[in-house]
């Protein structure tokens, strides 16, 4: 067969006449229909094949009523997200993961109230698919100003209401605190504090309560010997030094993150204490890029975000499909990576 000029590219009809079949099972065999046999759409999509059809995009939107497109929204300060190795590590698996099934991402920072309702607003718009939510905070409204939506919604991490329709994919939180602790036991580690996250977030509340019920468990006393800090290197190496003076005599410590797990570092080691000679340091989310570089090696639980982020899509993409998951919430395994910190 000739090709065919620009002007003279198949259309929906040439395939159907070519494959002996109607338009319409034409159309419904190239945006997979489940009402289409087997043998039909082979046919279909083998004339396609032949004839060089390609369907055109807004077309097809219009038959679908999809958009190719997904938000991965993510509710901090701009400034704090681009600075945070887990965040970043989210983002890039947003848009990896989403390629590999086709679909654009479209990255929005929601942080103020007008970041609020100019998010809604475009989400509501028709201008993608669905929604993946990283929100970490309990009182951040944005999970509750999302329940509207016409489009599906997956919470990254967050603990939102698992009413049905809410999907919630998150990592073993307290699980993973009970093996970084019940290593330090293990290790002969006696006075082990803490440098907890914030409190208003579902990730470092289940860490610290996965810290304190090992060591009631273990027969330690874990009274004052807990620090809150912001995810950043400077709330660890405050809340370390916070430890030192309140906690002379401490043995460990487990951080809730490796970037305060950083800052902690720093402080020990201008106050005179080798790791894990003195105090022993264990942390979480063994960020590829932070835990085995430092000195020594961090010690820390590992999460990996670019699975949390697959569960996420296929959970979406499933949803998207009419599939709706038989339970809201699924939790994700975690493991210890030792190193030379503890």
């Amino acid at each position: 067969m000739a090709p065919r000029s620009e002007d003279e590219r198949p259309t929906l009809e040439d395939v159907a006449a070519f494959a002996g079949v109607s338009r319409s099972t034409a159309s419904r065999a190239l945006n997979d229909d489940t009402y289409v046999s087997a043998r039909s759409r082979e046919k279909v999509l083998a004339a396609a094949r032949d004839l060089g059809y390609s369907p055109n995009q807004a077309a097809r939107s219009l038959v679908t009523r999809r958009t190719g497109a997904i938000a991965v929204v993510l509710s901090e300060p701009e400034a704090r997200l681009l600075d945070d190795p887990y965040r970043t590590a989210v983002m890039r698996a947003g848009y990896r993961e989403l390629a590999d099934v086709g679909c654009q991402m479209v990255l929005i920072f929601s942080d103020t109230r007008e970041d609020l309702a100019r998010t809604v607003r475009f989400l509501e718009g028709g201008h993608v698919d669905g929604v993946l939510v990283f929100a970490p905070h309990r009182a951040d409204p944005l999970p509750r100003a999302l329940r509207l939506l016409r489009v599906p919604v997956v919470f990254g991490g967050q603990a939102a209401d698992l009413r049905r329709g809410v999907h919630v994919v998150d990592f073993d939180n307290e699980g993973g605190a009970r093996l970084a602790v019940s290593h330090l036991v293990a290790a002969g580690r006696r006075r082990i504090a803490t440098i907890a996250g914030p409190q208003d977030q579902g990730a470092p509340i289940d860490r610290l309560a996965g810290w304190r019920k090992t060591l009631v468990d273990a027969g330690l006393d874990p009274s004052g010997l807990a620090e809150e800090a912001d995810f950043t290197l400077a709330g660890g190496a405050r809340a370390m030094g916070v430890l030192l003076e309140r906690v002379p005599d401490l043995d460990a410590v487990f951080v809730a993150s490796d970037m305060m797990a950083v800052g902690a570092l720093r402080t020990l080691s201008s106050a005179g204490r080798s790791v894990p000679g003195d105090v022993a340091v264990v942390s979480f989310d063994d960020n590829a890029t932070l835990a085995p570089e430092m000195t020594p090696p961090l010690t820390s639980v590992h999460q990996d975000p670019r699975e949390q982020v697959r569960v996420m899509v296929e959970t979406l993409m499933g949803l998207l499909d009419g599939k709706e998951p038989v339970s809201g919430r699924k939790v994700l395994p975690v493991s210890l990576t030792v190193r030379e910190s503890s």
